[in-house]
Parts: structure tokens; C-alpha cells; sequence
């Protein structure tokens, strides 16, 4: 029980950070659904998270087309929160996404997975740019 609290708490946490900068933040809890991503995200990502609500590791692992920078298809367990959940440490990569409008867009992604006691993983964040020198 004590462990569920405080899984719930971090995310909770997690959410509330995400709300209050003006960094786009993409929250994902331990099962890697995506629960949550900021308003600045949206503009990014191309459509509000009331639009897409929650999304599972498989949805939002391909809803948005990621592709590396030279255009070849990044498989959802290449991409960095995937790695970020899978090796337990921080990720980075840049890649073209298509957003939900329709452009293409070059980001740059950095993920961190959110560790608890005894080096559970509890989730994980995605904090992410659009390149300036992408379309």
C-alpha cells in the first residue's frame, strides 16, 4: 500500500511540475502509459492532451511517426523514455516527429526515469525542444 502512495505521489508530483513550466513535459507512469503532457508540449506535439488523453507505451510509441535525423523509422523501444524505463538511466536523442497538425518537426528529446526507493522505477518524464534549425 505504502509503495502504490507513493507511486501516486511522485506522479502526482511529476504532473505538477510539468503544469507549471514553460518546458514541454511528457509524464508516462510505470507501466510507460503516457498520463499526462503540458501545454507547451501541445504546440509541439500538435494537439492538446484533452485531445489525445491517455496513450499506451504501443499508441504513443508510434502516434507521432519518430524518425532519427536522417529519416529512418526509430522502433517505440529505441526511442529515449523507452530506453530511459529499460536501462534505468537518462536518455537523449534528436529525431523528426510528425505532430498531430500534420507538420513534421525536428526535436530534440532528453528522458529521465523517476526512481523510487530500492531503484524501482515509478515512471518516467520527456523533456523536449523543437530544433532550431528544423522545419
Amino acid at each position: 500500500m505504502e509503495r502504490t502512495r507513493h507511486k501516486s505521489l511522485l506522479l502526482i508530483l511529476a504532473r505538477e511540475l510539468a503544469t507549471n513550466v514553460a518546458t514541454p513535459i511528457f509524464v508516462v507512469d510505470p507501466e510507460g502509459t503516457l498520463v499526462y503532457y503540458n501545454e507547451p508540449a501541445e504546440s509541439v506535439l500538435g494537439a492538446s492532451f484533452a485531445t489525445t488523453g491517455e496513450l499506451s507505451f504501443g499508441e504513443w510509441g508510434q502516434r507521432w511517426n519518430p524518425e532519427d535525423p536522417e529519416g529512418g523509422t526509430i522502433e517505440p523501444y529505441d526511442l529515449p523514455l523507452a530506453r530511459a524505463f529499460r536501462e534505468k538511466r537518462a536518455a537523449h536523442s534528436p529525431m523528426w516527429i510528425t505532430a498531430l497538425d500534420g507538420e513534421r518537426r525536428l526535436i530534440s528529446v532528453t528522458s529521465v526515469p523517476l526512481l523510487g526507493p530500492d531503484d524501482e522505477l515509478m515512471g518516467a518524464i520527456a523533456i523536449f525542444w523543437q530544433s532550431p534549425n528544423g522545419a
